[in-house]
């Protein structure tokens, strides 16, 4: 028991240390940068790609940087594939590491003031996942988190995350594409 709690707060801190660099260092991430990169990996080149996505999108990294980039190197088929694939991959790291790190802390401290509100987005499940990820009014990679906190269904959340995130992977690709 002291030992999950050690072992949870030491990638607690280690989470929030990496955010914070990322945060910091933002204005570095240059899309420029990054293509030169993936285009020196060849074969690799997707993906690597797929791969920084997913940790971008776990550290609060910009997605649009990364997704117009995925469509400036991949083109609007192959690049929305491997756009979305990222990204799902990524929301779907930060859901874990909500659910594993902090659904317990948070349902604790909270009590019943956000009880209601919680129990109404587990209800919904991926309806409610879908309406968030089609109606991008929500921040991306906050709302990977705090869906993490609640009790929705892992593979609900990233099957209805893929789906509806793809509508706008297609349109940020494609402006990727013809913005290159």
């Amino acid at each position: 028991m002291i030992k999950t709690k050690v072992l949870r707060g030491l990638l607690f801190v280690l989470l929030l240390t990496a955010i914070t660099v990322a945060i910091v260092y933002r204005k570095q991430f240059d899309a420029e940068a990054l293509k030169l990169w993936v285009e020196q990996a060849g074969i690799a080149a997707p993906l690597l790609f797929m791969l920084i996505y997913a940790v971008g999108t776990v550290l609060f990294l910009p997605g649009s940087v990364l997704t117009l980039t995925g469509g400036a190197l991949f083109g609007p088929l192959m690049g929305t594939l491997y756009n979305l694939t990222g990204a799902t991959l990524g929301a779907g790291v930060a859901f874990i590491i909500a659910r594993y790190l902090a659904s317990d802390w948070v349902e604790q401290k909270t009590g019943g003031r956000l009880k209601r509100l919680k129990q109404g987005v587990e209800e919904e499940g991926w309806r409610f996942v879908a309406f968030v990820r089609l109606v991008p009014l929500f921040p991306f990679n906050l709302l990977n988190y705090a869906l993490g906190l609640t009790r929705i269904r892992f593979s609900h959340y990233l099957l209805a995350s893929y789906i509806c995130m793809l509508p706008g992977a297609l349109a940020y690709t494609y402006l990727g594409y013809a913005g290159s």
